[in-house]
């Protein structure tokens, strides 16, 4: 099975970035994955990213609730990133509960593939490589 060279996780919960951390590693389903622990954090770090040259992670698991900036200030600040491959980038929203007012706003914004609910499962990830790589 193909694997993703890079993918980031941006959420404020240790134990599920534990977790989701390990089933990627069990499954090896990337090479690369960045972690981030809020929303404006994240933007930094790939503000940082773009501006050495690299590519954006090519999938980012973003959760919506987090403390300084949330999820969907993220993606309204992520989408004027400047880079040559954010338009490769596939954001899945991780969420604990499925408000159907969050997943009607998340088809505002191309640039998410889909919803995740929490815990992410291995059949989840295997779901995202299957459309992504």
């Amino acid at each position: 099975m193909k694997k993703i060279e890079s993918t980031c996780i941006i959420d404020d919960d240790p134990i599920f970035i534990y977790g989701t951390k390990r089933i990627m590693k069990e499954m090896d389903f990337c090479d690369d994955i960045l972690v981030f622990n809020n929303g404006q954090d994240a933007i930094d770090g790939l503000m940082d990213i773009t501006a050495q040259g690299k590519k954006l992670p090519s999938v980012i698991f973003l959760d919506l609730n987090m403390p300084i900036m949330d999820g969907w200030e993220f993606l309204e600040d992520f989408v004027k990133i400047p880079n040559h491959n954010r338009e490769k980038v596939t954001v899945y929203i991780i969420s604990s509960s499925v408000d159907p007012r969050d997943v009607e706003r998340v088809k505002d914004y191309d640039v998410v593939n889909n919803y995740i609910l929490k815990p992410i499962t291995p059949q989840d990830l295997q779901n995202v490589l299957a459309e992504v790589a």
